[in-house]
């Protein structure tokens, strides 16, 4: 008897399952859609809530051949702008339409707007209450949305915040090493960047990652050299050390947390790593008021001038 466990047989199960599942999940989608949603009139009696199958070919600019082999789950081919064409159609929201390409075997990559450029209020709310703690919303290119105040006390010391791009990864290749509170940089720099590649393999071509990657290479000749070697990671708890001229050094450790809604941010938070790094923590929010100070005000009007001026970062 054949193994099932290998490669071909398994890969043949899974499309056989995904079909289905697809079929069901066009049908579903296909009956909350009223004639109405899409701008067409109620026309006669309808035998099934919903749009009719020639109806959402119509409106996606598909063949009613095709859409009907689509929504049977036979083993056709799809392209990404065709699912996209069925996804406005049906009013799929994001995750939606992410199930939908995952169904189809199509590789999913989120549209450019789906790159989140806030947060709410619950979200900021939550890094505030982890204080003392650093915490920061990064997206998946590491521009900041939301950051605490211990984090601030950290990061946002005048130099950083003269460089005007709330980018992690441009502010660490273009900041002085005298300025930078990251120590070792020679081994963290090359960890982000394979990160970065990591993230982005799902934004290759959009203009706002290409523009960005070119303008960081421009003005980081050590960026570009990282970029070139083609190396990826996968984010992941890590132990770093930062300095802090009022306190010294800090040995954090950083983890990430995702957030529902927003598949393009996550949430990092650093915990001390020892019991002289708990303590200089402390230390450093006692002594925040007598520091230079950056309120959550004024890291908030930072991260809205550089987008407004910025759109494409």
């Amino acid at each position: 008897m054949e193994d099932v466990t290998t490669g071909d047989v398994t890969m043949a199960t899974t499309a056989h399952r995904r079909r289905p599942e697809l079929a069901a999940f066009l049908r579903s989608r296909r009956a909350r859609v009223q004639p109405a949603d899409v701008g067409m009139p109620p026309g006669l009696r309808r035998r099934t809530p919903g749009l009719r199958r020639e109806e959402v070919a119509q409106l996606s600019g598909v063949g009613v051949t095709w859409y009907t082999w689509l929504e049977q789950g036979r083993p056709i081919n799809a392209s990404a702008q065709v699912l996209d064409a069925v996804a406005r159609t049906l009013m799929l929201d994001l995750p939606e339409r992410e199930h939908l390409y995952r169904l189809a075997e199509v590789p999913f990559a989120p549209m450019p707007e789906g790159l989140s450029r806030s947060v709410g209020a619950e979200v900021q709310g939550i890094i505030d209450a982890l204080d003392p703690l650093m915490a920061v919303v990064y997206t998946s290119r590491y521009d900041l949305l939301a950051t605490n105040a211990a984090y601030r006390d950290l990061f946002l010391v005048p130099e950083t915040v003269r460089i005007g791009v709330p980018n992690v990864l441009w502010t660490l290749f273009t900041v002085s090493e005298d300025a930078c509170p990251v120590v070792h940089l020679q081994r963290e720099l090359p960890v982000m960047v394979a990160t970065l590649r990591s993230s982005y393999g799902r934004h290759v071509g959009e203009p706002a990652w290409e523009d960005f990657i070119r303008a960081l290479s421009q003005v980081s000749p050590y960026f570009a050299r990282l970029w070139a070697s083609g190396a990826v990671a996968q984010p992941g708890p890590r132990v770093k050390t930062f300095r802090h001229e009022a306190v010294g050094e800090l040995r954090m450790t950083s983890q990430s947390l995702s957030i529902d809604g927003m598949p393009e941010a996550r949430i990092v938070v650093y915990t001390p790593e020892d019991e002289r790094t708990r303590e200089r923590v402390a230390l450093l929010r006692e002594r925040r008021q007598r520091l230079w100070p950056v309120t959550e005000e004024e890291a908030t009007e930072i991260i809205r001038e550089w987008n407004t001026r910025n759109p494409a970062l």
